[in-house]
């Protein structure tokens, strides 16, 4: 095939797109190696440490396989607690807290050369009817609407080697991605970005919802930035996730348009807080995250 055959960028941004879906999806179909133990590795063309939201996503995946499928994830609370090593693998420890009546609890520890990386605990609910509400969703734009990842990065600067990085789902910034932004500092600035798997995934709940939690940390702390009207490409700019809580509200589908809208109420010390929620395209939230990062600026890594 010579160059005036080859398919149209948006035909091979589409197959590239399913193809590192499927690569997550793999990614998250852990090893067994015990009944209470699991083996999770790291995508070859990882950065210098794991990504925050593939060890999450991971550990919350070795906690439903020891959970009756009845069961639905409805909170995690996690905390990292060392750089991942991504080439290596990640052993998940899983303790079997507790199995009640309505509720199951578990805790995770995520361990690597000997040392945990990454704790979890995490709660699992049989369903039950009761009460329904919840916040609107924010007014924007639709994502079909909005320009995708890779004509974003055609029409700004951004750090060498984002472009090579490979993307499971297919992004859609509602604002200026956080390479583009050379904005003044805003308060009450809110972060929102839509989020779609490129392709149909199979009806396993527990896999939808991880995907989620790996999403979760995607855009979280880009928040915090726009608040400052800073950007990625800012001099000695460090962030690193610190600690991670999220609550499951409704069913997830991930290969549906889901937004998810973040603010930063907080920042001090060299820390920073974000929250967001995650809605789905007909307006019900699906879920709400917190996260504390570390965030520094003209600092040296510690």
């Amino acid at each position: 095939m010579n160059d005036n055959d080859s398919p149209p960028a948006a035909e091979r941004s589409e197959a590239e797109g399913r193809a590192t879906t499927a690569a997550l999806i793999r990614l998250l179909d852990l090893e067994r190696l015990e009944d209470n133990l699991f083996r999770g590795v790291s995508p070859e063309n990882s950065t210098m440490r794991v990504f925050g939201g593939q060890v999450a996503a991971q550990a919350l995946t070795a906690a439903g396989r020891t959970v009756p499928p009845d069961r639905r994830v409805h909170s995690l609370h996690a905390y990292f607690l060392r750089p991942g090593d991504p080439r290596v693998p990640i052993v998940f420890d899983v303790d079997r807290t507790r199995d009640g009546q309505s509720f199951t609890t578990r805790r995770v520890i995520a361990i690597q050369h000997g040392k945990p990386i990454f704790t979890l605990s995490s709660s699992f609910q049989l369903d039950q009817p009761g009460v329904d509400h919840s916040d609107p969703m924010p007014v924007v734009p639709r994502p079909e609407t909005l320009p995708t990842f890779a004509e974003r990065m055609q029409a700004a600067p951004q750090p060498a080697g984002l472009g090579r990085v490979p993307r499971p789902f297919d992004v859609r910034y509602v604002n200026d991605p956080p390479w583009a932004s050379d904005a003044e500092p805003r308060s009450e600035v809110r972060n929102q970005v839509w989020f779609r798997s490129f392709g149909a995934l199979p009806d396993d709940q527990l896999l939808h919802v991880c995907m989620l939690a790996y999403l979760s940390d995607l855009t979280l702390l880009d928040s915090i930035l726009a608040t400052h009207g800073l950007g990625w490409s800012t001099s000695r700019l460090s962030l690193a996730s610190l600690d991670h809580a999220m609550w499951f509200h409704r069913p997830i589908r991930v290969d549906d348009w889901v937004l998810y809208d973040t603010h930063s109420p907080s920042a001090s010390g060299s820390r920073g807080l974000a929250m967001g929620h995650f809605f789905a395209a007909d307006g019900a939230m699906l879920a709400t995250v917190v996260q504390e990062g570390l965030v520094r600026v003209g600092v040296a890594p510690a």
